[in-house]
């Protein structure tokens, strides 16, 4: 069996591809919602330094170059239907299945009471910027540097899962757009990164981020 990478099992190209439309109407979005996940430094930075009409015209250029990217290398294929489709339709089963499956963890196992609802309606943010971060960035890099040392590799993914999430709950409540801290949010938001660093290491960057989106859907419309 073939060795994965730093990043997982997955084609990391083929889910920039999937991602990248997901990730323009993110950005786009922001403008209209008037609003920016708390750990979402980089979009908070970025719009701030360039204002409104620099910002539209540095995603207009991103777009362009994703189409000039796409052409080039003859990867209009991967935003098939019959190649998207099933990636996105599994994602939307792990978003549909993560509450119930991190509650359950945290209610019956680890004897902590839930909360209520809204106290986690801001708790996994922006999945197409968190899972760039938090996966591919920090588990990633994480697992790229501990490969290099003498730890089996097996425990270096280990290492860098559990770090990584650990790192992707504390930051949400970092800062002054952080939420206010609770022992259940914190550990939801740690086991809710220990299963998307999961599916980011064993099926793709792409099943991460929609599985993330989608579960930050059903969150506010529950909300």
């Amino acid at each position: 069996m073939k060795r994965p990478s730093s990043t997982g099992h997955g084609d990391l190209t083929a889910s920039l591809v999937l991602i990248v439309p997901l990730f323009l109407a993110y950005e786009i979005g922001v403008l209209f919602a008037g609003d920016v996940n708390g750990a979402d430094v980089v979009t908070r930075a970025v719009y701030g330094a360039l204002g409104r009409t620099t910002y539209l015209l540095v995603n207009a250029a991103i777009a362009i170059g994703f189409l000039v990217w796409l052409r080039r290398d003859q990867r209009w294929t991967t935003l098939r239907l019959d190649v998207a489709a099933p990636v996105i339709l599994e994602a939307a089963i792990y978003a549909l299945t993560l509450g119930a499956l991190v509650s359950l963890v945290l209610d019956r196992i680890l004897g902590l009471q839930l909360g209520a609802a809204d106290s986690i309606v801001n708790a996994l943010g922006a999945g197409v910027h968190e899972e760039l971060v938090f996966r591919l960035g920090l588990f990633a890099g994480l697992v790229a540097i501990l490969s290099r040392t003498s730890l089996d590799p097996r425990l270096a993914v280990a290492v860098a899962l559990v770090a990584s999430a650990i790192v992707f709950s504390a930051v949400h409540h970092a800062g002054p757009f952080g939420d206010p801290f609770t022992t259940h949010t914190f550990a939801f938001r740690c086991l809710a990164g220990i299963v998307f660093g999961l599916v980011f290491w064993f099926r793709s960057l792409a099943h991460a981020v929609y599985a993330h989106a989608f579960y930050d859907m059903l969150v506010y419309w529950r909300g």
